[in-house]
């Protein structure tokens, strides 16, 4: 319980302490975008880290070649744990915008940097306002922010993987830009296998190569999300085995 109330308090103290943060990089932004952006990704990225660390997360990570240097990308990963949010977050390059659950958008302080960090905050439930979300990636995207989404639209219960909504792969397939499947293998052991402990696990994170979108063919292009999840799939059974 004491690894659990010291990431708390590690959570808490940054969200206050980064508050005059958000100044200067207001400030910055006016004369840099660029530099303000990838800063504030990095910082978030850098507290995640932490949080990782002080959580007992031992991750190993795979792949990290497999994401291309020179354009956005879509990050398609499964969803077990809070914690594939954090270790995606800590180890995505900047900027990569996360879509995330609308209820975070009401978290207050952590809220202030998810906005700054190109989150979008999907309804789930008003499929209109969800579908701006989604041309509001595909324009994140054209401009070279890459996104990440979780396309079961929450947190497994029992650990396997739930149908992908193909909404979210219009992200790509509209823009032409590269699928790069990250699978979280082991992150529910980390705390939602064991509320409200955390606990110290080995977790593996493997970035799977990337698919051109634009080269899909009959049932994979019709149904992408299907065609993604098949990847992951294979990939969690074969990282299932190194834990």
């Amino acid at each position: 319980m004491i690894r659990t109330i010291i990431t708390v308090a590690f959570v808490v103290i940054f969200l206050i302490c980064s508050i005059p943060i958000w100044l200067i990089l207001l400030i910055l932004g006016l004369f840099n975008k660029p530099a303000k952006d990838k800063i504030a990704y990095n910082i978030v990225a850098w507290a995640f880290g932490v949080v990782a660390f002080l959580a007992g997360v031992k991750y190993e990570v795979k792949g990290l070649e497999n994401i291309p240097k020179d354009k956005a990308v879509l990050f398609i990963g499964n969803h077990q744990s809070f914690f594939d949010v954090v270790l995606g977050y800590h180890l995505c390059p900047a900027v990569t915008g996360f879509l995330s659950k609308k209820t975070f958008e009401k978290v207050p302080l952590l809220n202030v940097w998810m906005y700054m960090n190109y989150c979008l905050f999907l309804t789930r439930t008003d499929p209109r306002q969800d579908l701006k979300l989604i041309i509001k990636a595909q324009e994140y995207i054209k401009s070279g922010i890459s996104m990440f989404v979780f396309p079961e639209g929450t947190r497994s219960k029992t650990g396997e993987m739930a149908e992908f909504h193909e909404a979210s792969f219009k992200i790509a397939t509209k823009t032409g830009c590269p699928i790069v499947p990250v699978a979280f293998t082991n992150t529910r052991e980390v705390f939602e296998t064991h509320l409200p402990r955390l606990k110290k696990t080995h977790v593996i994170v493997t970035f799977c190569p990337a698919i051109d979108t634009t080269a899909l063919e009959g049932d994979n292009k019709k149904k992408p999300g299907v065609y993604v999840r098949g990847i992951l799939e294979d990939q969690l059974k074969k990282d299932a085995t190194l834990i």
